[in-house]
């Protein structure tokens, strides 16, 4: 593994983005059943006005998503996950061409479609590449891909949650994972331990702790934390009742080495990055 010792950056779109500055991920759900039932976007209005938000209170990336992670989740087909996805990357490209758009999919010909029609940007890729086709097609747009750590399925996921050390285990995944990728020519990937697939109340906490421990990559570590059960659960709240918990939480998360925070609350977000520049004479 390399070791940091510059400024990371990410080629997005032919542009050289610095990440000195953490950058804000903004979630933007078109989806009828995220966990977080405030985060879903649908009809032009919602979603225009959501694009609006992440924008205009800081974010620097716009993830849209047309098929929801979350356990218990109703299974879309390739063809509603397109039209739901398309149909919100047209209205968000109507206001902002050129906004960067990370998409959040594990299939890549709902990647490749988003990247060809609409200038995507970013691959999310919650599965770590279950498509066989994902890694050659993040290489052949020249795409970063954000690879994350997962077992199972969204559906499947809480029955495998035993580890022995889950961070030198998805150390391992992640070593294994990067060296498939950059065999077939990927080389902007940022890595994401996958806090709550697959992982238990203390794993996410030991994760967010240990997060340091990826940063010997290289490369750019992504935290999603924002308003999960591992904050709602630990607090005895809601999703709704987790903003404060989601502070709290990206801050450490920064203090560990955190690069790109995928959030819910974007001002909220900017406001922490705002604040932990500065406590590091940034």
């Amino acid at each position: 593994m390399a070791t940091e010792t510059t400024t990371l950056t990410l080629n997005i779109a032919g542009k050289l983005i610095s990440l000195k500055r953490p950058l804000i991920m903004g979630i933007l759900n078109l989806t009828p059943d995220s966990f977080y039932a405030e985060s879903r976007c649908e009809g032009r209005e919602r979603i225009a006005a959501r694009a609006r938000e992440i924008v205009e209170q800081g974010g620097d990336i716009i993830d849209a998503g047309a098929y929801s992670s979350r356990p218990g989740a109703t299974d879309v087909t390739e063809e509603e996950e397109t039209k739901r996805l398309c149909e919100g990357l047209g209205i968000i490209r109507e206001i902002y061409p050129d906004i960067p758009v990370s998409i959040d999919t594990f299939r890549a010909g709902v990647a490749r479609k988003a990247i060809e029609e609409f200038g995507a940007a970013i691959i999310n890729d919650i599965s770590g590449g279950a498509d066989p086709a994902m890694y050659s097609t993040a290489a052949e747009f020249h795409t970063p891909y954000i690879l994350m750590h997962m077992r199972g399925t969204p559906d499947t996921m809480q029955q495998h949650t035993q580890y022995g050390n889950i961070t030198a285990e998805i150390i391992k995944y992640f070593s294994e994972k990067i060296a498939r990728l950059h065999a077939v020519g990927v080389n902007d990937i940022i890595l994401d331990p996958g806090f709550g697939f697959a992982k238990e109340l203390d794993d996410n906490y030991r994760l967010l702790n240990e997060l340091h421990e990826f940063t010997p990559f290289g490369m750019p570590i992504l935290a999603g934390i924002s308003r999960k059960s591992m904050i709602y659960r630990l607090l005895g709240t809601t999703p709704g009742e987790s903003l404060n918990g989601t502070t709290a939480a990206n801050m450490l998360a920064l203090t560990k080495g955190a690069n790109i925070l995928r959030v819910h609350d974007v001002r909220e977000c900017a406001e922490t990055i705002k604040i932990f520049q500065k406590t590091n004479g940034k």
